[in-house]
């Protein structure tokens, strides 16, 4: 912490360096270990990186984006683009290089850190934006600079990274994270209720680093000491066991397709991942199946987390304050959205904005504020997301008397048949719980009669009819329920992030956004 007592990132490293400078940071590639070194050549690293964005030109409030893979130099630009008081712009190379380009330009960035492979990303940026190649030219940059031993020149309250949204419903958003809001999250995540990361951790980041800050893990695994294991450019379901059982990996989170795949490997191929004691996932919500079978196949304790980009972006977990004897009860707690973070407020309103009770049945949209929670978005847009601190997130949820909340849908996502609401987030989970159904996603489709019918598509794993999935489904919701039609595909699109692109089903469908 600063002289003045302001909450800084730049306070990470410092304590790093000195109360666990022997603490191991390792970086693989397609499975392979490329690097182990530890947080004193890391914070010596992180320093010549500053030295070298200062030198480049980077002063406080600018900012320098990062294009790459989970590796150990872009962990190295968390700590060192902080440090000189600029802003980490984390790009997400899943996106197209025109959804690049007008990012980068809304942005306003200054300079560029880019994996070679991704280069043709940058074919749209505007040509007078600074490059660096992070490899050979940014090593090349490390040995020639001087260490950076000054402070970051600004306040608590000034951003310090700044993430964009998926772009579900229209342009991606800018969400600005402050050093402040950052800190307090980072604090929030070592809890016992929340990830409980500590120095006694091995962490596997998994989760895409430029995808709301890898939900906050690499601030917290710095924070606490924590041994902490990157896995380069596309690591497979066999490079993440690989490195889980050689690294003795405590921590990981993925989201639940990837699990899937993890879960497929290691039926086939083998491989002990008892080492962890905790999987968590998050993007979208996982089966009953999946999370048992993690558990009682892989050994592994399964947990979920709630969040989003404007909440930097955990914002509940599903640690139960007592343990829960009965394990399928377990896992219908994991398979809720969690209880949330210390340090946040929530409420669930109507559409006249009255608050709703938290006894599990009345459902609203979930409003979420707090010192870690967005109040607006980057540049001012979309102000009719915000109400006097509240984010109206556009989730429909319902809380229990226990402080328990479950997502319902997106407010956008229900389907109105004749007058009532069905849930389209209920019916994929009734649907995933077929042994035979590996995805399934619903939209609503027009309805001369009643309005609106749902529509499922599904993925299959195992054998079975369209309609014997319609038979089976029938004894796990009310009939009015079941869909209109169930359509057998090859697979489901998704956003760069992982998560069901609904706004892509639609237009296969040919029903209106």
């Amino acid at each position: 912490m600063t002289d003045r007592g302001e909450l800084l990132l730049s306070d990470f490293l410092g304590r790093a360096r000195r109360h666990h400078p022997h603490r191991e940071i390792v970086c693989y590639s397609h499975g392979e270990e490329v690097l182990r070194y530890d947080y004193a050549a890391y914070a010596e690293r992180v320093a010549r990186l500053a030295g070298a964005l200062r030198g480049l030109g980077v002063r406080p409030g600018d900012r320098v984006a990062s294009l790459a893979w989970n590796h150990h130099r872009h962990l190295e630009m968390y700590a060192a683009v902080p440090l000189v008081g600029a802003v980490l712009h984390t790009l997400n190379l899943r996106l197209s290089a025109e959804e690049i380009a007008y990012i980068a330009g809304h942005a306003d960035d200054r300079l560029i850190v880019v994996d070679a492979d991704l280069r043709p990303l940058l074919d749209g940026v505007d040509p007078t934006l600074g490059v660096l190649d992070s490899g050979e030219e940014y090593e090349r940059l490390l040995v020639s600079a001087e260490p950076y031993e000054g402070g970051p020149g600004v306040g608590e309250d000034d951003l310090a990274v700044l993430c964009y949204t998926s772009g579900t419903t229209g342009r991606p958003k800018g969400v600005g994270y402050s050093h402040r809001g950052l800190y307090l999250h980072t604090f929030a995540a070592c809890l016992a209720d929340g990830h409980a990361i500590s120095a006694a951790d091995t962490v596997l980041h998994v989760v895409p680093m430029f995808h709301a800050n890898a939900w906050g893990v690499p601030f917290a695994a710095t924070l606490s000491g924590a041994a902490q294991v990157l896995p380069g450019p596309h690591p497979t379901p066999a490079d993440i066991a690989r490195i889980i059982e050689r690294e003795r990996v405590t921590y990981t989170g993925m989201v639940p397709t990837v699990a899937v795949d993890l879960l497929r490997h290691v039926r086939t191929h083998g491989g002990d991942l008892t080492s962890l004691r905790a999987l968590v996932l998050g993007g979208s919500t996982p089966s009953l199946g999946l999370i048992r079978d993690l558990e009682e196949e892989l050994g592994v304790p399964v947990y979920q987390g709630w969040g989003m980009t404007e909440l930097s972006p955990m914002a509940s977990f599903t640690r139960a304050p007592q343990p829960i004897a009965d394990p399928e009860e377990r896992r219908r707690r994991t398979q809720s959205q969690g209880r949330l973070l210390p340090g946040l407020q929530w409420r669930i309103v109507d559409e006249s904005g009255a608050e709703l009770p938290w006894d599990g049945e009345s459902a609203g949209e979930l409003q979420v504020k707090g010192p870690w929670v967005a109040t607006g978005y980057y540049l001012g847009e979309a102000p009719e997301r915000f109400d006097d601190g509240w984010l109206l997130t556009g989730d429909v949820a319902v809380i229990d008397a226990d402080g328990w909340m479950r997502i319902v849908d997106r407010a956008k996502d229900l389907i109105k048949s004749g007058g009532e609401w069905i849930s389209s987030l209920a019916l994929e989970q009734a649907l995933l719980a077929d042994p035979a159904v590996a995805e399934a996603a619903v939209v609503a489709v027009p309805h001369p009669r009643w309005q609106e019918r749902p529509l499922a598509l599904v993925v299959l794993h195992g054998e079975a009819t369209e309609a014997e999935l319609a038979e089976r489904l029938a004894e796990r919701v009310p009939r009015w329920w079941l869909p209109e039609q169930i359509v057998l595909v090859e697979s489901l699109p998704r956003t760069s992030v992982g998560k069901l692109d609904k706004r892509a089903l639609r237009a296969s469908v040919h029903v209106p956004t």
